[in-house]
């Protein structure tokens, strides 16, 4: 059964993984403010009591769930993740990956080829989920079109799903036909 987190969950994972295992003095009376500052760069920081709460009870469920470690030691209060909290902050990335659609098309296709064994089915199939996903068009089966840079987008999804050797990128200003191409996309 998949676990669900919200958003401040999340938002904790995706902090830990920038800024690593965060410190904060434990005896502090702002130890919790300090450790969402830390946590939590560019987040709004914790005035109410209830955020407060809510802030330890998204801590308290990462830890029993095995995603984080607190530990206590020399009054310094600290908070990594785990190799399964690494792993989820993965599959969160994966849900919330996107290509962005520039204001004007630069005038090229990038196209995914992959030739991926059978026993690596699994991948081949939720690859191609994702690709469908993200907007791009099935040229064939294993040959997909986007009009707008996914390099990175693209690697993420090789590393992720480990069928890097296997899937290449190409980028290309002509295809012959590509009418039905660009009325697809809406760049006529």
């Amino acid at each position: 059964m998949k676990e669900r987190y919200g958003e401040l969950a999340k938002d904790i994972l995706t902090g830990l993984v920038i800024t690593g295992a965060v410190a904060v003095a434990a005896t502090s009376p702002y130890f919790l403010l300090n450790l969402a500052k830390q946590i939590l760069r560019n987040q709004k920081y914790f005035e109410k009591e209830w955020e407060k709460i809510k802030f330890k009870r998204a801590l308290e469920k990462l830890k029993k769930n095995r995603l984080i470690i607190l530990r206590e030691k020399e009054g310094k209060f600290t908070v990594e993740l785990t190799e399964k909290g690494k792993r989820k902050t993965k599959e969160i990335q994966l849900d919330d990956l996107k290509v962005e659609k520039p204001q004007t098309w630069d005038g090229k296709w990038r196209i995914v080829i992959f030739d991926i064994p059978n026993r690596f089915g699994r991948a081949r199939d939720a690859l191609r989920e994702k690709l469908k996903d993200l907007g791009f068009y099935q040229f064939q089966k294993s040959a997909w079109i986007i009009p707008y840079p996914c390099e990175k987008e693209i690697e993420f999804l090789a590393e992720f799903f480990d069928i890097y050797s296997y899937l290449n990128i190409v980028e290309t200003e002509r295809i012959s036909n590509d009418l039905r191409l660009k009325r697809h996309f809406r760049l006529l």
